[in-house]
């Protein structure tokens, strides 16, 4: 074969072009899906209503819809009715590099008539019903062999045990509560859905605190509920649920994984049949009239140049504008805002003294944001606290 400039540009070409296409594969945004519970652990029960059986129907009906968008790989805690321990949960996506964990559940109250959806991050919240909720979770462990060696001392009858474990946490918080106020907001307007006080919480959950990226636990509804365990038990009831949850997880993709906007993607409305929907769910259709919103002037001073580290404590992120009046902010008055990825972050307080900023902290949730946590800046340019510390 005689070798010319232009075959050898061709073979350049090609060369070019296979190597694009393997790193275009390989860049997958990975989504570990856990399904909670599972064999022996049967989770909440009101007859007939089991948790580990709802849990896993929605977690497939979930991954079904994201497996037919390119450029997700979803990993499944268990696909079957097995028993997997907490901590192999969240290493199961440490292994795999997922760039999300979402463990999804169902909730149960003696109170019959209790209801909503609610979405936890991982935190170190005392508040009664967080706790509660975290140590129903974490009873789990107590059937894993060895577990008081596994999880060195930890009692899950006393979730706020884990404390001392707050720096690892504060590196993912601010994508986790980005992504719980995605799904919380998908469960309202997709699917209208109550939120449950406010939707997005914190609770010391163990199969978050070792899973080392953004991550969150979503409980579903509540099956003790007559009317709301029927509905998470019946086909039409998980896939809505399945497709405000997958619908919210490619909007989370697309602003944090792909530099996009955050438009929404919504699914079309599905067919009631007698046949499983999980097999036959169409890809979301991409809304065509959502206009993306010009980004207002922030109101706060983080665009200007600091002269090195600050600390600011973050009360709140939504899609809402608020007014920056103490009125609104439960009497707090030096409250900032930034407006970035069609949402406003609002902070309380600046300072340099990492002991100041844990007075602020206290102070903001003394006034009623148990969610708060603090921030870091270097020269104006977001950081991580355990980095701040560093330096």
């Amino acid at each position: 074969i005689m070798i010319t400039n232009k075959n050898i540009l061709l073979i350049i070409i090609a060369f070019l072009a296979i190597q694009f296409s393997t790193f275009s594969q390989t860049k997958k945004f990975k989504v570990t899906l856990d399904a909670g519970h599972g064999d022996q652990d049967f989770g909440a029960v009101y007859y007939p209503h089991v948790e580990k059986k709802i849990n896993l129907a929605i977690v497939l009906k979930v991954g079904k819809i994201l497996e037919e968008y390119p450029g997700i790989d979803v990993i499944y805690t268990r696909k079957t009715d097995i028993f997997i321990g907490l901590i192999e949960r969240a290493n199961i996506a440490n292994r795999a590099d997922s760039n999300i964990f979402v463990s999804i559940h169902c909730n149960a109250n003696v109170n019959s008539a209790a209801s909503g959806s609610e979405t936890y991050v991982m935190g170190m919240n005392k508040n009664a019903s967080n706790l509660e909720a975290a140590k129903r979770e974490n009873q789990v462990i107590t059937m894993e062999k060895d577990y008081k060696q596994k999880y060195e001392g930890f009692d899950p009858k006393k979730p706020e045990s884990m404390l001392g474990m707050t720096l690892m946490q504060e590196e993912f918080i601010e994508n986790s509560i980005m992504l719980a106020g995605k799904i919380q907001d998908h469960f309202v307007k997709d699917n209208g859905r109550k939120s449950r006080g406010g939707g997005v919480k914190q609770a010391p959950y163990m199969v978050l605190h070792k899973a080392y990226m953004p991550r969150v636990l979503i409980e579903t509804g509540f099956i003790s509920n007559p009317e709301e365990g029927k509905y998470l038990d019946s086909e039409e009831g998980q896939n809505e649920v399945a497709r405000a949850i997958a619908n919210a997880i490619i909007s989370y993709k697309k602003e944090n994984f792909d530099g996009g906007s955050s438009e929404d993607y919504i699914e079309r409305p599905s067919i009631k049949s007698n046949s499983s929907p999980s097999k036959n769910v169409e890809p979301a259709k991409k809304i065509d009239t959502v206009e993306k919103k010009p980004e207002p002037k922030s109101n706060s001073k983080d665009n200007e140049l600091d002269s090195g580290i600050n600390f600011k404590i973050q009360l709140s992120a939504s899609s809402k504008k608020i007014e920056l009046t103490p009125s609104n902010f439960n009497g707090l008055k030096d409250v900032s805002s930034t407006f970035a990825n069609n949402l406003y972050k609002y902070t309380y307080g600046s300072t340099s003294n990492y002991e100041e900023a844990k007075k602020l902290l206290a102070e903001a949730k003394s006034k009623g944001y148990s969610t708060a946590y603090i921030i870091a800046f270097k020269n104006g340019k977001n950081i991580s606290v355990k980095e701040a510390l560093k330096k």
